[in-house]
Formats: C-alpha cells, structure tokens, sequence
C-alpha cells in the first residue's frame, strides 16, 4: 500500500516537473542550446573542410605549373558543386541568406536538412576550389535549416519556430566569425528585426555555444587576434576624421557599385549564357583560376590576401590591384549561382579600399597606419552592402578587441550606411530576393497591424440590409430569418439609420402600430467609418460607443460592415502565422494614370481592358449593363514588367493604353454613364484586378478573353457568361 502511494506521488511530480519543463518559454531555450551545438559544429565542418581543400589547392600549385592547375580545379569544383546543387538542392545556390530572411518573413521556401548538406559539400567544393566567396553564407543557411529541423522535434507556435530559425542563422554567422555579439545583432538589424525578449534570449544562446565550439575545435582564420599580425597600437587624432569621413563616403558609393554589379551579373548570367548551372559555376571557378594564375602567388590564398593587407605587408599598388581584381571576380562568380558568401568578400573589399585611404593619410599627415584604416575599411563597406551598421562596427570589434577601433569605425561605418542609404535603402539581401520576384515587408506586431490595415482590408462586403419603408413586421422576420443583431437602413441606396433587436424589443412598449415604418424606430444618422480608417480607430469607435458592429460608407453609400470579429479574426491569423503571403510575394501594383467621373451610382462595374480587337464590344456590352443597374464603369489597362523590378520604379509608355481608354470616356459620355479609368503597372494581371477591386469597392467585374470567333452571339453568350458577382468577404 506504501509502495503504491509512493508511486502514485512519483508520477504526479513527474508530471508537475516535465509540465514545467516542457513550457513553450523554457523549450525554447532547451532548443536553442542545441542549434548552438550543432550549428558551431556544422560551421566548423565547413571551415575545416574549406581550410583543408584550400591548402591543397596552394600546395599543388606550387609544384605544378599554376596556369594549368588554378584553373583546372576551379573548373572541377565548380562542375561538381552546380551537379550537386541543380540536382538535389537547387536552393543552395547562391549564399543562402537572402533565402533565410524570406522564410523568416512567412514566404513559403524550403529549408530542410537536405538543403544543409547540399549547402555543406558544395560549398566546400566552390571555395576550395579558389573562388573567392565567403562560407558565412552557407553557414547561416546551414545554421537556420538545422534550427528549423530541430524545431519541429518538439511541439512549439509558429513564432517561436520563426524565433528558432533566427537563432540558428545568428549562431552560423557567430561561428563564422567567432563574433557571438555579431550574430545576435544581425539577427535583430538584418534577419528577423525583433527585439523581444525570447527572440533576443535564444538568439544570444545559440550563438554563444556556437562561438564556443568554433573557438575550441574550428579554424581562427577570421578572428584577427589568433593571427598575430603586429599590428601597431591603434591611435586616433581629432585630424584624422576628415579621412574616416572620405572613407566612409567612398564604401557607401562603392557598396552600391557591387550591389549594382552582382544584379547585373545575375542578369547577364541568365539572359546570355543559355548553359547549364553545373556549367555556369564552372566556367566561374576556370576564369577564377586563369586570373589568379597571372597573379603573384599571395592571390592564391584569399584568407592570406586579407591578412597581408590588415598587417601592413603591402604597399597602396597591391592594395588598389587586389580592389580591383577581387571586385571583379566576386561580381562575375556570385553571378553564376555558386554556392557562397559574400560577407566575407566585402570586408575584403573594405580592406583593400580602407588600406588606400590610409596610404594617402600616412602620406600626407602620417599620424596613424593604413592598417587602422584597412580595418575601418572592412566595418564600412559591409555596412553600405548589407545595411546593417551596428553590426558592422561590433563584427570588426569583436575580431580585433580594440577599443581604440570603435570610434572610427562608427564615423565611417555611419556616414557609409548614409551615403548608401540615400542612394538605394535596399540591402543586398533585399535586392536579391526582388530578383527573384520576392517583396519583403516589415513584418508588423499584433499593434502595428491595427494601425497598418484599414477597414476596407477585413469588412464583410456583402451586407444584409433593410429599407427604410419596411414595416416593423418585416423588420422582425428579417431578424428571425438572420444571425446578425444590426441592419444598416438604407433609402435610395444611401445609409439613413441602423436597427438593432433592441429596437425591435421596445416597440411593445411604445404601443406603436402595425403599420410602423423602420424609420420612425431606427437610429438615425448612425456612427459609420470610412474606407481608409485604421482597425485601430475602428476598434476606439467600437469602444468609445459601446458598438458590435460598424458600418463602412464612401460618403453616404454603404460598401461593407465591421464587426469586432472581423478584428479578432485578423489577430488570430496574425499571431498564428497564417495570414494571407500575396503581398510578399510580389509589390503591389502602381497607379500611373487615372481619371475620375461624377460618383451617381449605386455601385461599380469593373471592365479590365487588354486587347482593342475585343474593347468595343466589351465596352458595349458594359453600357448596357451599367444603364441597367445604374452603375458606374472603371475602365482597367494593366502594364505587365518583369518580377525583378518594381512597379512604382519602373518606366512605361502609356500612349496606347490612353488610346484605348479615350474611346471608354466617350463611349460613357454618350451615354450618359459615369466612366473612371486607370492604367496600372504590375506584375501580374490578377494582382492587380484584386487591388482595383478592393481599392474601388467594385460590385461587378465584366473580363474579356484573348482572340476571336466565327460566331458573334457565342461570343458575346460568353462574355456574359464572365459577369459574376463578387462572392467573397475579404480581399
């Protein structure tokens, strides 16, 4: 009985104690410890990898002729690396964050274990064949597909599962560099932009476990301290800010330069070179390999090139030939889809250009060492490429632990993030993916979604209403037929008064007649919102007066109802992570042109124009409807660019587009019939449909078709056919 009781009183703490353990919260962190492990150790793999294949690559070109032997492994290894990643994983091309910030901003892209390794191998194959990319790439994209693995081992909400993967980018990026700061701030700059405290707990866990197992097992290549350079102590005079300012200027207009470049290589790759991606990235690794070969032999090792120039074992015609060839090669091997980094590079790059400005101080004033500026260099370039300046000046830091560092580096890290700001907000990341076709927003907290989304983003659209001259009879088998509490009272199909049960409830008692119209009981000129209203004014007026609905007007035309569980519903699909991914995935369209008619009607006839041999009769077949119902006409003309660029950027001739809606406007004006008309740049043509809809509170929407027919009343049976009303509550 004892034993029993005993056991009965183990297994109820057992419980207590793995429910306490097993919270969301503290779950988390045990996860997080572990993508700090396994990303340090992944990272370290790499780096070991990479060093390894390297060192034989230099070896080998010492004893066989290196004109032969550079290019011949840099095509080998880039044959096999693109083999590898067009067949198993053609996500891993490229470096992979620009990937890792789209996942962590809801947009549907794999992130597996089988993209890790594929990351993982090619990688290795890519640099240590000698192209001269980064690995902080693939060991963030490595990082963040381990941490999203591990994360769904154990039940967890999507935000944390977004958290998770964070870390584990911010823990690759940490191992990298040993730079366990860096990583928890590029994380919160650059990846995910949240400073919560779960996201900033289990960003500086795995990154710290992740830097403690790179500094005990991983290579020291990137931490300057373990390189023993010689560095002189770092100085810094008060004469010497003009040259920080210069540098600072000179990285934000070169990082745009190389922003610019590796677009433009990307392009170049894809529009000419009609080969293969195993192809592509070989012919990259071949040309790499030529003009290293016709180099001195201190370009063969890249990690040596950034360590001669930090050490001050260069003059300033190294210096300007090392800018120039390795701006070169990085632009023309990211562009062939090779699987690498180009953090790395860029400091490089910094380098090299902090290195010449220092020369011409030395020259010139000779106060301090164009290593010092070497060093700034490296923090200011890769704040104008990634905009990202704290981490840029706490990456450097961390690499060099000299404080005397810290205050150039934030003069020249700053004004180059301005310089470049000004000229392009975009980062690197950014532009890469609207390369690809992928728009990133700022994702919004619960709060800043209420202040973002506006009332015509979550109405009912179709509302349930009651005329002013129905009797109080009708009114209450109205209300026994329906689920709702309030109908809008409409007169001439404008909003007069709302009635509520309660109305209905105190008609009894008023001893009114049958004959009781709803206007003598309604509420007249209810409280109503606009379009345009924030769902946080809508929710303030819902609350100020006590309301469980609103309705929504465009002057005194009812086009939709909110209720306070429209709001709900919105906040749940947020906190969930299942709101809707169609503005991520591609800009919204751009209004270039637009003209406006008297607004008479009782609604909006959407007609989408296209062709001009099939305008004329749908603009015919429009009138007719319009006069029928006595609706209004938009005309649509949509002008389609590429997914690469944005619409509201991007030059359009629209000569035949208002050709096409002139004979719109006459048409109307014959006719007597209100006629608005747009031209629209956008992506798609359906994407911009569903914005013209939502934006102009269409009722109807008449589309045409492409082509011709032998038999004009089939065809125009089908056009009639395409005349739908729109059924959904939400666009």
């Amino acid at each position: 009985m004892i034993a029993k009781n005993m056991l009965a009183r183990g297994k109820i703490l057992w419980l207590r104690l793995s429910r306490q353990l097993v919270q969301p919260r503290r779950l988390a962190f045990v996860e997080a410890c572990l993508i700090g492990l396994v990303s340090g150790l992944a990272a370290v793999l790499l780096g070991q990898a990479v060093d390894w294949a390297g060192a034989l690559r230099v070896r080998v070109s010492y004893h066989w002729p290196a004109y032969l032997v550079l290019p011949g492994i840099g095509l080998v290894g880039g044959l096999l690396a693109g083999w590898l990643v067009e067949r198993f994983a053609p996500e891993a091309s490229g470096s992979g964050m620009s990937e890792v910030k789209a996942v962590l901003a809801r947009v549907p892209m794999p992130l597996n274990l089988r993209i890790a390794l594929v990351k993982l191998i090619s990688a290795t194959l890519v640099l240590g064949s000698g192209m001269p990319l980064g690995r902080e790439g693939p060991t963030v994209q490595i990082g963040a597909a381990l941490a999203n693995k591990l994360s769904n081992w154990a039940p967890t909400s999507p935000e944390h599962r977004r958290q998770l993967i964070a870390a584990g980018a911010g823990a690759g990026l940490a191992a990298a560099f040993n730079a366990p700061i860096a990583g928890v701030l590029f994380v919160v700059e650059e990846l995910l932009q949240d400073v919560s405290g779960i996201t900033l707990g289990t960003a500086i866990l795995a990154s710290f476990i992740a830097s403690v197992i790179s500094r005990l097992y991983g290579s020291h290549n990137l931490d300057l301290n373990h390189l023993n350079l010689g560095l002189p102590d770092t100085t810094f005079f008060a004469q010497e800010i003009p040259f920080y300012l210069i540098l600072g200027v000179l990285a934000g207009l070169l990082g745009i330069l190389f922003n610019k470049g590796i677009l433009g290589s990307l392009a170049i790759n894809r529009r000419l070179l009609h080969v293969s991606l195993p192809w592509r990235i070989g012919i990259a690794g071949l040309v790499s390999g030529v003009a290293i070969a016709l180099l001195p032999a201190t370009f063969r090792d890249h990690a040596g090139l950034r360590e001669i120039l930090l050490a001050g074992n260069a003059n300033w015609s190294f210096a300007a030939i090392a800018l120039l060839v390795q701006f070169t090669l990085i632009i023309f091997t990211y562009g062939s889809g090779a699987p690498g980094g180009l953090l790395v590079p860029t400091l490089v790059l910094g380098a090299a250009l902090g290195y010449l400005v220092g020369a011409v101080e030395h020259s010139l004033l000779g106060m301090s060492a164009a290593t010092v500026y070497a060093h700034v260099g490296m923090a200011a370039f890769f704040s104008a490429v990634s905009k990202v300046p704290i981490t840029a000046v706490v990456i450097v830091f961390e690499m060099t632990t000299d404080f005397n560092l810290v205050l150039p580096l934030m003069i020249a890290s700053v004004v180059a993030y301005l310089v470049a700001e000004k000229i392009d907000h975009r980062s690197l990341y950014d532009l890469l993916l609207e390369w690809k076709g992928i728009h990133i927003t700022k994702e919004p907290s619960t709060e800043g979604l209420l202040a973002q989304l506006s009332a015509v983003d979550v109405m009912q659209r179709r509302v349930e209403t009651l005329s002013s001259q129905m009797s109080t009879d009708e009114a209450v088998q109205a209300f026994s037929h329906s689920h709702h509490r309030n109908f809008p009272v409409l007169e001439n199909g404008k909003v007069v008064g709302i009635v509520t049960q309660k109305d209905l409830v105190n008609i009894a008692s008023q001893q009114l007649g049958k004959d009781t119209t709803i206007s003598e009981i309604m509420t007249p000129e209810p409280v109503t919102v606009t379009p345009t209203a924030t769902l946080a004014h809508v929710l303030h007026i819902l609350n100020r007066y006590h309301l469980s609905c609103l309705p929504v007007t465009e002057g005194r035309k009812l086009i939709g109802i909110i209720t306070r569980s429209d709001i709900i519903r919105v906040e749940a699909e947020q906190l969930s992570g299942n709101s809707e991914q169609i503005e991520r995935k591609s800009a919204p369209s751009y209004v270039v042109y637009q003209t406006r008619a008297p607004a008479t009607g009782k609604g909006r006839l959407l007609v989408p124009l296209s062709h001009p041999q099939t305008a004329e009769t749908l603009l015919e077949m429009a009138v007719a409807i319009a006069k029928d119902r006595n609706y209004e006409i938009e005309c649509l003309q949509v002008i389609i660019v590429s997914s690469s660029r944005i619409p509201s950027e991007t030059p359009v001739q629209i000569s035949k587009s208002l050709q096409l809606l002139q004979r719109a406007i006459l048409l109307g004006e014959n006719s007597r019939i209100p006629v608005h008309t747009q031209i629209r740049v956008a992506h798609n043509v359906a994407g911009a449909i569903l914005e013209t809809v939502k934006e102009r509170h269409i009722d109807l929407v008449l589309m045409g078709w492409k082509g011709s027919t032998s038999t004009p009343n089939t065809a125009r049976l089908r056009k009639k056919s395409r005349l739908k009303p729109l059924k959904y509550r939400c666009l």
